[in-house]
C-alpha cells in the first residue's frame, strides 16, 4: 500500500494556523502526540495515518482543540499523511490481532528453547514489512534460531530489540505510589540519571521499596525538587555544625526544608527548633579561630560524589 502525504502542509510550526494542530492517541500509549492536520478535515474519533518511530502508523484523533499552554511548547511537529480509509482501519485491526498472535507464539518459542529473556511487547509496522520484538535480558542472548522461527511463521522482517527495565515500565504502564499513572508513560520524553544523593538531599527514607519505582530503579520524581532542596539548604548551617543561639551553644541535628527550620541539640535543654529568620542572628562556631557570622551558610556545604543509577 502506497502512502502519500496529502495534507499539503510543512512541518514548521510557524507556517500554519494553530487551530490545525491535533492531538493523536495510539493503542497502549498514554502520552498524546501532536500533528498538523493541514487542510485535512478531521474530528475527534477519526483515524489518521502519521509518521512514528516505527514507520507509518495509525492513530486516533483525541482532540482538535489544543490549549495555548501546550501550544507554546510545540516548536516543530510533523504533518499527518492522510485520513485513514475503511481499508486502512481494517488492516490496523488485523495488525493488532497479529501482534497478539506473535506475542503468544514468541513466548512459546522462548520457553521451548530455554532462552534467558523476557518478552515485553510486539509491534508490527502498518504495512507489515517489519515487526519489532521488545525484550529484556540480563546479558546477551543468542536468538538466531528464534528469529528463524518467527520469520517462517509471519513472513516478514524480524527485529529483536533489547531494552532496559525502565523502558519496560514505560511500555507496560502502571501506577506509582502517588496513585497517578507513571511519569514515563505520560509526559517524560527521556530518562535522566537519578542518584541516591537526590533522596538524601530531600531527607527521604533510604528504604529501597520506598524510593524505587515499578521498574525497580530509583523513582524519576526524585529529581523534580532536588535543585530546590539544594538551594534552600544553602541558607542553613550544615547538619553537625556547632552554632551559637540565644539559647546557648548547640549542634544542628536536622533541617526541615518544608517548614524552613532546623533542630538544634543544646546540652541540658535538648532539641530546640529554630526558624529561618532566627538563624541569621546565630553564629557558627569553627573548630579553630573566632566565631563568624553564619550568613546564608552557603559556604558550609561540602560537595559529595553522586552515584548515578539508571
Amino acid at each position: 500500500m502506497q502512502l502519500e502525504n496529502t495534507c499539503g502542509c510543512e512541518n514548521n510550526l510557524q507556517s500554519y494556523s494553530h487551530d490545525r494542530i491535533i492531538s493523536v492517541s495510539f493503542p497502549d500509549v498514554l502520552r498524546l502526540s501532536y500533528f498538523n492536520a493541514g487542510s485535512t478535515s478531521l474530528k475527534t474519533g477519526d483515524y489518521c495515518l502519521v509518521l512514528t518511530e516505527n514507520g507509518i502508523g495509525m492513530g486516533r484523533v483525541h482532540s482538535t482543540r489544543i490549549p495555548d499552554l501546550i501550544l507554546r511548547y510545540l516548536h516543530s511537529i510533523q504533518p499527518i499523511h492522510r485520513k485513514a480509509t475503511e481499508e486502512d482501519i481494517q488492516q490496523h485491526m488485523k495488525n493488532l490481532e497479529l501482534e497478539e498472535q506473535a506475542y503468544n507464539l514468541c513466548i512459546q518459542k522462548i520457553k521451548e528453547r530455554h532462552l534467558p529473556m523476557k518478552l515485553v511487547k510486539v509491534k508490527f509496522y502498518f504495512d507489515r514489512t517489519k515487526s519489532v520484538f521488545y525484550f529484556t535480558a540480563d546479558g546477551r542472548v543468542d536468538f538466531r534460531e528464534l528469529v528463524k522461527d518467527l520469520a517462517y511463521e509471519f513472513k516478514t522482517r524480524i527485529e529483536m530489540r533489547q531494552i532496559g527495565v525502565r523502558d519496560e515500565a514505560k511500555m507496560i504502564g502502571g501506577y506509582g505510589c502517588c496513585g497517578l499513572s507513571l511519569c514515563c508513560c505520560t509526559f517524560l520524553r527521556d530518562f535522566e540519571p537519578v542518584s541516591i544523593r537526590m533522596a538524601k538531599e530531600q531527607n527521604l527514607t533510604l528504604i529501597p521499596s520506598k524510593i524505587s519505582g515499578l521498574c525497580g530503579r530509583l523513582m524519576c520524581c526524585l529529581m523534580y525538587e532536588f535543585e530546590t532542596y539544594r538551594e534552600i539548604k544553602k541558607q542553613f548551617p550544615k547538619v553537625g555544625k556547632k552554632i551559637m543561639t540565644k539559647h546557648g551553644e548547640g549542634k544542628v541535628a536536622r533541617i526541615n526544608i518544608i517548614q524552613e527550620s532546623l533542630l538544634v541539640d543544646i546540652p541540658e535543654k535538648g532539641l530546640i527548633e529554630l526558624k529561618k529568620n532566627e538563624i541569621q542572628h546565630s553564629a557558627l562556631i569553627p573548630k579553630n579561630g573566632p566565631k563568624v557570622d553564619s550568613g546564608s551558610g552557603a559556604d558550609n556545604h561540602d560537595e559529595e560524589d553522586d552515584t548515578n543509577e539508571s
